[in-house]
């Protein structure tokens, strides 16, 4: 098994790319070892010493560690953590799609119409580039034409990410939903 891996604009944040399927569909985002408890594959990552934060996304999986740990230190042990959950047959998590999901919060109300049309575009035009560098980002909710956005994997604490939503995101939502005025970051 050769494992690739791809740097982020996010450098605490390396993406592995195991050349298989990691998750069938959706993502999973494991903040920390207590969440990622629920998955084999996260767990066997976070007994990694450095290792803070696992990401799982359809074909890849996206690591961060601690800022006082080198990649040096940590690449090969996170890639042996890798090769041995995929040899052993387990699922990347327990009762598989169970935590795999698209993403999005549930939203129902006068604005419906509204954020159907900000997923809609969150799907077709940002999550797909936003996986390239091993993150997601996800629709949390809409108020009074601000839209608040979940960043994930390699987008979270990524020193580029506000620059992403305000210059990118924003002016894409804006340029088509003209409801939209502003988009804001939200915490896990």
């Amino acid at each position: 098994m050769f494992i690739q891996t791809e740097s982020t604009p996010n450098p605490a944040t390396l993406k592995f790319l195991p050349g298989q399927a990691v998750l069938g569909t959706g993502t999973a985002d494991f903040p920390n070892a207590e969440a990622g408890a629920s998955s084999p594959l996260a767990a066997r990552i976070f007994g990694v010493d450095g290792v803070t934060g696992v990401f799982l996304g359809s074909d890849f999986v996206t690591v961060t560690k601690a800022e006082a740990v080198e990649w040096d230190h940590v690449k090969p042990a996170i890639l042996g953590a890798i090769m041995e959950h995929f040899q052993s047959g387990l699922p990347a998590i327990e009762g598989e799609g169970a935590h795999a999901s698209s993403g999005h919060a549930a939203h129902d109300g006068p604005d419906s119409q509204i954020v159907s049309q900000i997923k809609e575009l969150l799907d077709t035009r940002v999550r797909p580039a936003v996986a390239q560098d091993g993150g997601d980002i996800t629709f949390h909710g809409f108020d009074r034409g601000i839209v608040y956005l979940h960043m994930q994997g390699a987008c979270a604490g990524c020193p580029s990410s506000t620059l992403t939503l305000k210059m990118g995101i924003e002016n894409l939502l804006r340029h088509y939903i003209p409801e939209v005025v502003e988009v804001r970051p939200v915490a896990a």
